[in-house]
């Protein structure tokens, strides 16, 4: 919750403080925004299998923590957009460090009749965070007269807390397999099940439609949202996001994930529509709560299905393959749609996320039918 405090107070004005004072493209923030989610997942890969074979997931967990707060001072001090790829690059890669150990540790210490409102729950909490930074940015953008790196400078703060947290607050489960652990091998992943990858697949391909929430907040910027108010978009979508998120969780422990996670595409595909064609503050901001009812519906599920159908002994394995593909998609998706804007406009960007999302829909549907996917909690 605190590290999100920190990151969104920085993201939330990220994509205008490039365009506005640095003065990058939107395809290079595009650029900018699918390298740092795609150099996150894909370092989630390694660090993954790494807390598998350590039995230690608190030490990888710390570890992107600290790497994570110590670099957010770069984003104050730069004074170019390179600058800012490498402070995103590094960041990112303290985030792909902590976060497969992280939701492996969550599963360890959950029972599987509750992971899906234990994942929820964790959901709620950082979107809580996400939620907060953003409000911060907008009280702190009116105090100081516009003053990005001032903000930036505050956000630091959250960032140290978040650590200490993790390192003087947090308990780690012991592990009984740890002393008969392998050697690490790329065959390990083979032993995940089919319906594992399948889950991977469906995940990835939602992932090309859903691109980074920068793109979002440009949109508010060109139907004539002021740039003082534009962190409110990420408050929007966050706040919804953190109300539905825990109950979705809760719920899919009873009924089932897979419908809920229809549900979950649809909104998207909602979502998408709005932000195409509405052409007002009004209207973004409707597509804005369907965007985060969508991340509550799926983002989670996704979540508690991979440690569904991961055995124990593989599970930040199996995150970090979850998130290694994410993160390629993620890179893809936002590149495109950085193009698509800058060469056709928003409503072509839009309109090419709901194309993807309905294709994601109908891959789980198939999947379904043929049972290659879990449709309630083991």
């Amino acid at each position: 919750m605190f590290m999100d405090i920190s990151s969104e107070m920085i993201h939330a004005l990220l994509p205008i403080y490039l365009a506005t004072v640095l003065g990058a493209s939107t395809l290079a923030i595009g650029f900018i925004e699918g390298v740092a989610e795609a150099t996150a997942n894909i370092t989630k890969i390694f660090s993954g299998a790494l807390s598998d074979w350590l039995g230690h997931r608190k030490f990888l967990t710390a570890l992107g923590y600290g790497l994570a707060a110590f670099t957010k001072p770069i984003f104050p001090l730069a004074a170019t957009v390179g600058w800012v790829i490498a402070a995103r690059f590094i960041d990112r890669v303290g985030k792909g460090i902590r976060d497969a150990p992280r939701d492996a540790l969550v599963a360890d210490l959950t029972p599987a009749s509750r992971r899906g409102a234990s994942f929820g729950l964790r959901q709620a909490l950082d979107t809580i965070g996400a939620v907060a930074g953003p409000l911060a940015a907008i009280a702190l953008m009116a105090l100081t007269a516009d003053n990005f790196r001032l903000v930036f400078w505050i956000a630091v703060v959250p960032a140290f807390v978040a650590l200490a947290v993790m390192i003087f607050a947090v308990e780690e489960p012991i592990r009984r397999d740890v002393d008969a652990r392998p050697p690490l091998r790329l065959a390990d992943a083979k032993r995940l099940s089919g319906r594992f990858w399948m889950v991977v697949c469906v995940a990835t391909i939602l992932t090309l439609a859903r691109f980074s929430e920068a793109f979002l907040i440009l949109r508010s910027q060109n139907v004539g949202l002021p740039v003082a108010l534009a962190p409110t978009v990420m408050v929007v979508m966050n706040i919804v996001y953190a109300i539905a998120a825990f109950p979705a969780g809760a719920l899919s422990d009873r009924i089932g994930r897979i419908g809920l996670l229809a549900v979950g595409m649809a909104c998207l595909t909602v979502a998408d529509l709005i932000l195409a064609l509405g052409a007002t503050v009004m209207l973004t901001m409707l597509g804005v709560v369907f965007w985060g009812l969508h991340m509550a519906l799926t983002q989670g599920l996704f979540a508690s299905l991979v440690a569904d159908t991961a055995s124990e002994e593989l599970r930040g394995t199996a995150f970090g393959i979850f998130n290694f593909a994410g993160g390629l998609a993620m890179l893809v998706a936002s590149v495109l749609a950085g193009g698509l804007w800058d060469a056709y406009g928003p409503t072509a960007t839009f309109l090419a996320g709901a194309g993807t999302t309905v294709v994601a829909l109908i891959v789980l549907a198939l999947a379904h039918r043929r049972s290659e996917i879990v449709g309630s909690p083991q």
